[in-house]
């Protein structure tokens, strides 16, 4: 490890990512590993990648748990144990590397994992307000793990895991949450958000059918999941809450892109249901 270098593994997994792909790599360079792990990608997703110093898997899924991540955990040889797994339409920010640096300082942090903010940037913009992401990106593959689920006669994720978040394997496992935030452009193609999101949507219905959702790692979290997605009113509370309760207005006519965008989701998974 070169001196400075933080002890993660940043894991970028990817599938024909080659336009996004440089920004997300060029944010991480701080880390001690950086691997592309790709799916068979058609465009110059992995030449990118290594000219950018990262080092590039290819993967085939079997159809079977594990998913691509969990398999990520499983089955490479990693330098560190501590991994943080990023999309292509991610750009870590120069905090959020400072306080991961941070983490490290004394050696591993106590916590099993902890929770990243995402927030949107549409058109330049990074949306302060609303309701971003948030997922566990960060964490300890020795105590954490993506739960095996009852998804695979669903169409929708295919091979990488659904939203839902990995577990702790201890029983008093903790879980962090850094203060800084990653860029999520998510939203900059138009086109492309609203293809991913009716097979999200296909495969958020099935799971539903199924009652298959595992826990989530918190429980106001998990209880407040588990109350929306039998509610009739999923799509308005959510738009209520991130347009006016959080302020999302404030963000102009991007936050009322966000704010619709998701209403119309969520709508369009209680039409189908």
């Amino acid at each position: 490890m070169s001196q400075g270098q933080i002890p993660v593994t940043v894991i970028v997994v990817t599938k024909n990512e080659g336009q996004r792909i440089e920004a997300c790599l060029r944010s991480v360079h701080d880390f001690d590993e950086i691997l592309v792990v790709d799916s068979h990608s058609r465009d110059q997703t992995c030449e990118i990648a290594r000219a950018c110093g990262a080092e590039v898997i290819s993967f085939s899924w079997d159809g079977q748990y594990p998913k691509k991540r969990q398999w990520c955990l499983d089955t490479l040889k990693l330098k560190h144990d501590w991994v943080f797994f990023l999309d292509a339409d991610e750009i870590v920010t120069p905090e959020l590397v400072e306080d991961i640096r941070h983490l490290f300082l004394n050696g591993e942090p106590d916590a099993c994992g902890f929770f990243v903010t995402g927030r949107y940037c549409i058109g330049g913009q990074i949306l302060r307000f609303g309701l971003p992401n948030k997922k566990i990106a960060l964490l300890d593959r020795k105590r954490m793990a993506f739960p095996v689920v009852d998804d695979l006669d669903i169409p929708g994720m295919g091979e990488i895991e659904g939203h839902y978040q990995p577990v702790c394997l201890q029983a008093d496992g903790q879980i962090g949450t850094l203060t800084s935030y990653l860029l999520h452009f998510a939203l900059e193609d138009q086109r492309a958000w609203a293809f991913r999101h009716e097979k999200y949507a296909a495969w958020e219905v099935g799971m539903n059918k199924k009652g298959a959702w595992p826990k989530d790692p918190i429980a106001w979290r998990d209880a407040a999941k588990s109350f929306l997605r039998r509610s009739r009113f999923r799509a308005e509370i959510l738009f209520l809450l991130g347009f006016f309760l959080k302020l999302g207005f404030l963000d102009g006519k991007n936050g009322q892109k966000l704010a619709i965008g998701k209403y119309k989701y969520y709508k369009y998974i209680q039409n189908i249901t």
